[in-house]
């Protein structure tokens, strides 16, 4: 009963993400419209307008990026911890594939940018296309419908958070100036106690969600990326494997129809404007560019795929159920989706504003290319 429970859970989520998908690219064609019109700086003004009192007074590009986005992680957290209790990921092998992929999809592209880049000012991106946009990723998925395996959607949910999660490492260690261990030690308490009330049987949302709260304004003053407390709430978050509806699944069902509907296409409408400069086109055949577009698409596909293929041969991993090595090659595709984390650590990398710009630019063809052919190619397979 909890199995079935868990299926038609899960199924929900990405129905309603087919239709959820389709808003979140209307979104980013009308951002990437506002972005070269008259309405660039009106638009730009507001993102930055302060929200809050006192130590909690951010813009709202900031509250987007940083609060919305860590319930949309919270979300994925969620599942990915139900999957690993009583669903496709509950065994060691079936577990272990995402994470290698994971590890194959970030070496892979971190190598190609760096030999295209080596010797040069622009070496210090190497970390760009290391990242999957997990939002973007899930709802071109959630398009594909019965197209793909249920089994096939986790698994990339999983390899997008746990790839997502390496990026944040790497922001945390290679681009992070400064790191308030402080605000880290806080939230390592914070998160100590709610591991104590999951080992206690407190079963009340509440008791877990005020301290969410203050778990993610820890994080979000230590220098980490703060939607990592999306991810640290949901995995203390209870759950069973029973068919009485668990913590985890209440919560999984208040937050899949605002997730779908409302975060993701507010993030991708705030964060898609990129406006259009000449010098972008001849970017994107420089070592910058190549090593972006190159990095995020064949890195991506090359990485997750082979790194799949060495662990099953190894016999570390097996492969999703209903999924065979086409699925995977198309899973890696839009794995190549980069987008918001590449963008982000683009921003980290480089001053020069011309640097800044090209890589956007790179950064969005490559997702579009990854996206597209991804979705041509698994909507192909029989």
């Amino acid at each position: 009963m909890a199995k079935l429970i868990n299926l038609e859970v899960f199924q929900r989520f990405f129905k309603s993400g087919q239709v959820g998908g389709f808003l979140l690219l209307l979104c980013v064609a009308i951002s990437l419209l506002i972005a070269n019109t008259a309405s660039k700086d009106s638009f730009e003004a507001f993102l930055q307008i302060n929200l809050g009192y006192g130590a909690i007074n951010y813009s709202i590009i900031a509250w987007i990026n940083d609060a919305l986005m860590a319930i949309f992680f919270l979300l994925v957290g969620l599942e990915i911890k139900r999957e690993l209790v009583e669903g496709e990921l509950s065994s060691v092998k079936s577990a272990a594939l995402p994470v290698i992929a994971a590890l194959g999809g970030m070496l892979v592209p971190a190598l190609i940018y760096f030999l295209f880049n080596v010797g040069t000012e622009t070496v210090s991106g190497w970390g760009i296309p290391m990242a999957t946009d997990i939002a973007f990723a899930l709802a071109i998925i959630a398009m594909l419908g019965k197209n793909v395996p249920t089994s096939l959607k986790i698994f990339l949910a999983a390899l997008a958070i746990v790839d997502d999660l390496g990026a944040i490492l790497v922001i945390a260690i290679f681009y992070t100036s400064q790191i308030h261990f402080e605000y880290l030690a806080m939230a390592a308490g914070i998160l100590a106690l709610l591991a104590l009330l999951n080992y206690f049987g407190v079963k009340n949302l509440i008791f877990y969600l005020i301290p969410g709260v203050f778990l993610w304004y820890f994080i979000h003053h230590s220098g980490i990326h703060a939607t990592i407390a999306g991810v640290l709430l949901a995995f203390t978050i209870p759950t069973n494997q029973t068919d009485v509806l668990s913590p985890l699944e209440k919560l999984e069902h208040l937050l899949t129809t605002p997730v779908n509907y409302l975060i993701m296409p507010i993030f991708a409408l705030a964060n898609t404007n990129i406006t259009f400069q000449k010098e972008m086109i001849s970017g994107l055949v420089s070592p910058l560019g190549l090593g972006i577009i190159l990095g995020l698409f064949a890195g991506k596909t090359i990485g997750v795929t082979f790194f799949s293929w060495l662990a099953v041969k190894l016999k570390w991993a097996e492969l999703p159920s209903g999924a065979g090595w086409k699925h995977i090659l198309g899973l890696g595709m839009l794995a190549g989706i980069g987008f918001t984390m590449s963008i982000f650590i683009s921003l980290l990398s480089f001053s020069d504003e011309l640097h800044i710009s090209e890589a956007k630019f790179a950064i969005l063809a490559a997702s579009i290319i990854s996206g597209l052919v991804g979705f041509v190619f698994l909507k192909r397979i029989k």
